[in-house]
């Protein structure tokens, strides 16, 4: 047994099996939402604060995990984010109480930076040069893997067990990744890692990303002109901006700004924040389209969806080996026209597009983000020093977590003006009776997700009308929202081709 200590595939195996419960848990919350607020007799901010807190707390802390895995050996952080996880993700299954349940999602985000980053340095440091795309494709795999079942697996256990089910999963999953890192994963500690914490540039960067993160969840409530996300988005670039003033004069700084010399490496740093961007921003509005449009159940929704994340798990170790053979430029660059061309597919639904006319623009977008996930990952943790693996694999998801929030927020504004500028205009048109100023702002926030206001009692050709205005309304919202996606994509290829291979392992790799 000792001599599989460090395996490149059975360690790929063990940190994959941790990876899944943090892609896993990121989609299947969503879906025991409405379940928790009623058995917990949660407000709307609470249950609401069940992702965010989670999200918070993860994107604020994966650099700073990735820079203890570098420190301190990544497999020790990765056990001991396999571990907690479990614990926390125990301990909300068996709370009732919805203050409980926030404080411990905080605990679960901050478990989760510590199997992210760590499974990226474990791979950069175990597989070789010439393996490491087909390893991140194989990663690559997992991840898309899990966001698809999440939504599915969340739906039938709330359906046929109960909401604390979907966390409960993680304890059996979470106990094997650990009992598979015990036996197979080899400590990646390095002689020439930083000796030294960086504790300003972990609080000032600490800083930048929560205010940052907080402003976007934030913004769509409250207004992208409101002066409160106008403070908070100042507040993060200057906090930003003395990040990178602290760290150009750190002697060991948490996230060195030699980093960024290359070129390939911010190139696709920048093109993870675009996929998540498109990724996340696609899938979120989808979901409102087949569900609140088309009437689907959550469960026959993420049915639906399954071509993009299925062919995610197909295309991503398939993307390996092309990157392997042409280097990743090529695949990146088709990879983001072949997601253009997706997003200005989907922009072109209506309301009387049937559900299967989704199927092909989510096969086809599914194959143009995979070569662009193993890609830039390969160009982010390829193109850093071994030694600084953890970071750059912190790197990577922060980068991800953000384009994804990013996504939600910038196409939610974006859909949210073009709707203002229809839905009120439209229903004047129809001659329907006046909406006084509250009404008006709880019909349009009704209508952003593709819900019709129709009140109890109305007459079934008068909600006929109402829905038929309310649907049009989010349909020109959305389309405006991914032909803004689509643009995001066009510009992922030109900086596609910014890329490059990543370095050659310079020792600690085991040769298969």
């Amino acid at each position: 047994m000792r001599r599989l200590r460090g395996h490149p595939w059975l360690s790929l195996l063990a940190v994959a099996l941790g990876v899944m419960l943090v892609a896993l848990d990121a989609t299947i919350v969503a879906i025991a939402s409405p379940a928790i607020q009623k058995d917990l007799n949660a407000s709307l901010s609470d249950i609401q604060w069940v992702t965010n807190a989670y999200l918070l707390a993860l994107a604020v802390t994966l650099i700073t995990v990735g820079k203890l895995g570098d420190r301190f050996g990544h497999t020790k952080i990765f056990l001991m984010g396999a571990v907690g996880f479990v614990a926390s993700s125990a301990g909300i299954g068996l709370t009732d109480d919805i203050k409980v349940m926030i404080g411990l999602r905080v605990l679960q985000g901050v478990f989760g930076a510590m199997l992210q980053p760590t499974a990226l340095g474990i791979i950069r440091a175990t597989f070789p040069a010439e393996k490491l795309n087909s390893a991140i494709g194989v990663w690559g795999a997992v991840v898309a893997a899990s966001t698809a079942a999440g939504p599915i697996v969340g739906g039938l256990l709330v359906e046929h067990v109960d909401w604390e089910s979907c966390f409960y999963i993680n304890v059996p999953v979470g106990v094997l990744a650990v009992v598979m890192g015990l036996l197979f994963l080899k400590d990646t500690e390095r002689d020439n890692s930083a000796k030294s914490f960086d504790i300003p540039g972990i609080v000032l960067l600490s800083g930048s990303l929560f205010l940052l993160v907080w402003a976007l969840i934030k913004a769509p409530a409250q207004g992208w002109g409101d002066a409160r996300t106008l403070g908070f988005l100042g507040a993060a670039l200057a906090a930003g901006l003395l990040f990178v003033l602290r760290e150009s004069r750190a002697q060991e700084p948490l996230l060195p700004l030699r980093l960024f010399r290359s070129p390939a490496l911010s190139a696709g740093t920048v093109l993870m924040l675009m996929l998540a961007f498109c990724l996340f921003g696609a899938m979120f509005y989808m979901t409102f389209y087949l569900q609140n449009v088309h009437g689907l159940s959550a469960v026959d929704a993420a049915v639906r969806m399954l071509p993009l994340t299925g062919l995610m798990v197909v295309g991503a170790p398939l993307a390996g080996v092309l990157i392997n053979r042409f280097g990743p430029r090529p695949p990146i660059v088709a990879g983001m026209l072949l997601t253009a061309g997706a997003l200005f597919g989907l922009a072109g639904l209506d309301t009387g597009s049937g559900a299967n006319d989704t199927l092909v623009w989510f096969g086809m977008l599914g194959l143009g983000l995979a070569p662009i996930m193993v890609g830039a990952t390969e160009v982010i943790v390829g193109n850093a020093e071994v030694e600084l693996a953890g970071v750059a694999g912190g790197l990577q998801s922060t980068a991800m977590q953000i384009g994804g929030t990013l996504g939600t927020a910038v196409l939610g504004a974006v859909m949210s003006a073009k709707l203002n500028d229809v839905f009120a205009e439209r229903w004047a048109a129809a001659h329907l009776p006046a909406l006084g100023g509250e009404q008006l702002a709880q019909a349009k926030e009704a209508v952003s997700v593709g819900v019709a206001p129709v009140t109890p009692g109305t007459p079934a050709a008068v909600a006929e009308t109402i829905t038929g205005i309310a649907h049009g309304a989010f349909m020109d919202g959305m389309h405006l929202a991914f032909v803004v996606a689509g643009v995001v994509a066009l510009a992922g290829a030109a900086l596609g081709l910014l890329t490059k291979r990543g370095r050659k392992v310079e020792g600690g790799a085991v040769h298969i």
